[in-house]
């Protein structure tokens, strides 16, 4: 009977761990050299998407980071991963009245003199859920973008943020 009930509690304890796994995804980034940028990690949180940013090797500085719309990233400039993720076809930034991109994120990240940097978003617009008009893994997934300079949060399409100076792509995970 003890066995069968450690046996019993074991399966509840490591299902939701095996679930867990199914709303994540981990995505390393490199730059337009191949270079190691870090990694961006996506965690489906019920409403909510949090993107975690771990990312090294880049220049001093505030950079806008984005969600593109391809999940390709051929370097060196990374222009094949197309524009802004923007399915409800709104204009550029968190800013703008007339509403933004579901690629906009919320803030730029600020990348130090180890040439490192971290930021945690938590956006309600995009997903991780395959059928949700807003997932970024629909048709083939997408891109996360850092570009050379900081999001304006306003200007029409791009925020100023400049050339795109690392890349990843977003899929869904493989069983």
């Amino acid at each position: 009977m003890r066995l069968t009930l450690a046996a019993l509690s074991l399966c509840l304890i490591a299902v939701p761990t095996f679930a867990k796994a199914k709303d994540s995804v981990v995505v390393p980034l490199k730059t337009s050299s191949g270079q190691d940028a870090g990694t961006a990690t996506f965690v489906q949180q019920k409403n909510k998407l949090s993107i975690k940013l771990n990312l090294k090797n880049l220049p001093i500085g505030d950079h806008a980071v984005h969600i593109h719309e391809h999940a390709l990233c051929d370097a060196p400039d990374f222009k094949s991963a197309g524009g802004h993720f923007n399915p409800d076809s709104k204009q550029h930034g968190t800013m703008n009245p007339m509403g933004h991109h579901n690629g906009d994120l919320p803030q730029n990240v600020t990348i130090g003199e180890q040439h490192t940097g971290q930021a945690t978003f938590k956006v309600d617009y995009l997903s991780l859920a395959s059928g949700a008009p807003n997932s970024i893994l629909a048709n083939g997934g997408t891109t996360i973008m850092v570009h050379e300079k900081a999001d304006d949060m306003k200007t029409d399409p791009t925020g100023n943020a400049g050339n795109r100076i690392a890349c990843g792509i977003i899929t869904s995970p493989t069983p």
